[in-house]
């Protein structure tokens, strides 16, 4: 069922709409190289022949899963023969090319300036991140989008109507509730839903021409979203998670934790970072949520799925519900900054231990002021910072949660006679 024109092509309208420049490129049969990046089922192939077909190039095809740079050698060899011949440009299309490494990219990169080939790459990861600058400079990168529902229940009508290439001769029907099913089931995946369908198909009794709720049921059972341990996919549904419980947004939050659940993510990753979520943007605002982070995470270590992710989840809402506070988050950020900058201080004479003779005799300790010899065991007008740098204030309490309390007893120790720190210039 891989279209056959861009009027067949299902979704990503907002590349081959029409009056789009892709769209337009590929009608006119200019070619550029490309790199098309989506998730998987998108038409990431099929728009790679789309462009050879229309400008009349020859297409191969490779997989970075399977070749390597003899694989490339010998598809050059095939494009300096065509060209040769009878003048023709090659489109070489390198499936999944994210799992080539660097030197094997870099080996495109002479026959490209010299127009041996035309490189089309297809990867479901970010190319920012997977394809090298000087190969990703000679390519423009293209977003393929997941399909929606309803363009996926074209797709299945389209499959049960055509008798050439899909299931016309059988003369099949679908019930609507089984196509709705089955294009969410298939979450934003065309290969994944004609699957299911011609499955579907297999399973529809004798006597019966119809593919029923039962049937589509069976086939979408134990389907998961899309979820790619390690790749954008995941990154992009902790940030989401992470984001939530920042914006004190519990629904969100129990959201995304969900999705990433459902798409197979180890619960025990999702509890360590709740644990760094309490301290980063919860903090001392609610000392509480490092603690209850911390008894969620080995609740889930002691019972396991599914009650222990219950656990989890509790602490998710209570994190998204806290107030919020990255005060010490900022403050020590800012300290590395000063450690950096300042570089190799000594420890103020005062401040440094005193255990044998010739380290009193060289001052250590002298004039030193025990705190808890102090009324409320405060040394009001001590600097804790090396003599010679500027002084700081790093913590600044937030006026939410605890934080609030923490701010007053510190404005009430610093009125003693502490002297202004309130800039870090």
């Amino acid at each position: 069922m891989r279209p056959r024109s861009l009027d067949e092509f299902v979704g990503q309208k907002h590349l081959l709409a029409a009056g789009k420049p892709l769209r337009q490129a590929i009608e006119a049969g200019l070619l550029h190289s490309m790199i098309l990046w989506g998730p998987p089922g998108t038409g990431k192939t099929t728009l790679a022949r789309m462009v050879a077909e229309r400008s009349g190039a020859q297409f191969l095809a490779l997989s970075a899963v399977m070749a390597g740079v003899k694989d490339i050698r010998a598809a050059v060899e095939q494009a300096k023969q065509a060209r040769a011949v009878n003048g023709r440009g090659t489109v070489l299309f390198l499936d999944e090319v994210h799992r080539f490494n660097k030197s094997q990219q870099d080996t495109f990169l002479p026959y490209l300036e010299d127009g041996t080939l035309l490189f089309i790459g297809a990867t479901t990861e970010n190319p920012s991140f997977e394809v090298v600058s000087a190969l990703l400079s000679r390519a423009r990168v293209y977003v393929l989008r997941s399909l929606l529902p309803e363009d996926i229940a074209d797709l299945l009508k389209r499959a049960l109507a055509d008798e050439e290439r899909g299931l016309g001769k059988e003369h099949l029907q679908i019930e609507p509730d089984a196509l709705d099913l089955i294009s969410r089931a298939a979450d934003g995946d065309g290969r994944r839903a004609l699957n299911m369908l011609e499955l579907g198909s297999s399973l529809v009794e004798s006597g019966s021409r119809t593919i029923d709720m039962r049937i589509a049921q069976e086939v979408a059972s134990g389907t998961r979203r899309r979820f790619d341990k390690g790749g954008d996919q995941f990154y992009d549904q902790i940030s989401a998670l992470h984001k939530a419980v920042r914006g004190t947004d519990p629904d969100g939050a129990l959201y995304w934790f969900c999705r990433m659940l459902d798409g197979g993510c180890d619960p025990l990753y999702i509890a360590r970072r709740v644990v760094r979520m309490a301290i980063e943007d919860v903090g001392l605002a609610d000392p509480r949520a490092f603690e209850i982070t911390l008894n969620a995470w080995e609740a889930y270590d002691r019972l396991g799925s599914p009650e222990g992710e219950l656990a989890i989840a509790n602490a998710v809402v209570f994190l998204a519900v806290a107030p919020k506070s990255n005060a010490v988050y900022v403050a020590v950020g800012e300290a590395k900054a000063d450690v950096e900058k300042f570089g190799t201080l000594d420890v103020p004479a005062r401040f440094r231990n005193a255990p044998t003779k010739l380290m009193k005799e060289l001052g250590h300790g002298a004039g030193y002021r025990y705190a808890h010899d102090e009324p409320g065991a405060y040394v009001p007008g001590e600097r804790y910072l090396p003599d010679e740098m500027p002084d700081r204030r790093y913590y600044r309490p937030v006026p939410r949660g605890l934080e609030i309390k923490i701010g007053e007893a510190l404005a009430r120790l610093r009125g003693k006679g502490e002297p202004d720190k309130t800039s870090n210039d």
